[in-house]
């Protein structure tokens, strides 16, 4: 077993470190990451310059791009030998609900997916999460269960893992993703020219996080396993959407 490792949070993050740390004792592994913190890079590949590799001491490879720059480097020519499985984390903070749609780390596993190999992407929820041994022993964990009874090919799993001591952990939980609410404004500054500059907001406050939603299972305790596919079509609205083209103008 083979298993590939990227992250959001770059080569040096502690989430990654503590990642490659508990999967080595089970199998192969490659890091492959960030050279510098990229996280909401989402799933941005770099075209327009050449990426540049480099091997550090410890074995892991920096790279200066993004998150799936990283892991479609690293399967479609970096590595001598093709991974089996992409490990995308540990991401310090969350990624529930809306923020699969910008998050690297969720990024990272989808472009493993997309070329073909099993992935998932694992998130320690905090401001400044702490246990991150809590959530590499989960990551261990769901590799057991997928070398056992593998997962079917259009689907990735987004993993969130209260941070909690492993012993307090209540449980696993499939979820749905959750909703935020619309994000906060952005917040003008000056730069030191005086020009006009603009920081993005603060993501919006829990807004569909009731049972059965990855909020709801971290807030009680539990991990959130959530089911993401990359077929993105709503298949339900296809016939609805041809008699609606079908209509006249008014």
């Amino acid at each position: 077993m083979h298993i590939l490792i990227s992250n959001d949070d770059g080569y040096l993050a502690q989430g990654i470190i503590t990642l490659a740390e508990a999967l080595q004792a089970h199998a192969r592994i490659s890091v492959v990451a960030p050279d510098k913190n990229r996280s909401a890079a989402s799933n941005s590949l770099t075209l327009d310059q050449p990426l540049r590799a480099v091997t550090c001491d410890n074995g892991f490879v920096r790279v200066d791009g993004t998150p799936t720059d990283c892991v479609h480097l690293a399967i479609t020519g970096l590595l001598r030998q093709e991974p089996d499985m992409v490990f995308a984390g540990i991401n310090h903070g969350a990624n529930l609900g809306d923020d699969v749609l910008y998050s690297g780390t969720v990024a990272a596993a989808t472009e493993g997916r997309f070329l073909g190999l099993p992935a998932v992407a694992i998130s320690l929820v905090g401001q400044d999460p702490r246990h991150f041994a809590t959530a590499a022993a989960v990551a261990v964990t769901l590799l057991h269960k997928i070398l056992a009874h593998p997962l079917p090919r259009d689907t990735l799993l987004n993993v969130n893992v209260p941070d909690l001591p492993l012993e307090d952990i209540k449980g696993y939980e499939v979820t749905r993703l959750g909703q935020r609410h619309k994000a906060e404004g952005v917040i003008p500054g000056l730069d030191p020219r005086g020009k006009t500059i603009y920081w993005v907001g603060p993501p919006g406050a829990e807004q569909d996080a009731g049972p059965g939603t990855d909020f709801d299972a971290i807030r009680r305790g539990y991990v959130s396993v959530t089911p993401l596919q990359l077929d993105l079509t709503r298949h339900d609205q296809k016939t609805s959407l041809a008699e609606w083209l079908a209509l006249e103008p008014a």
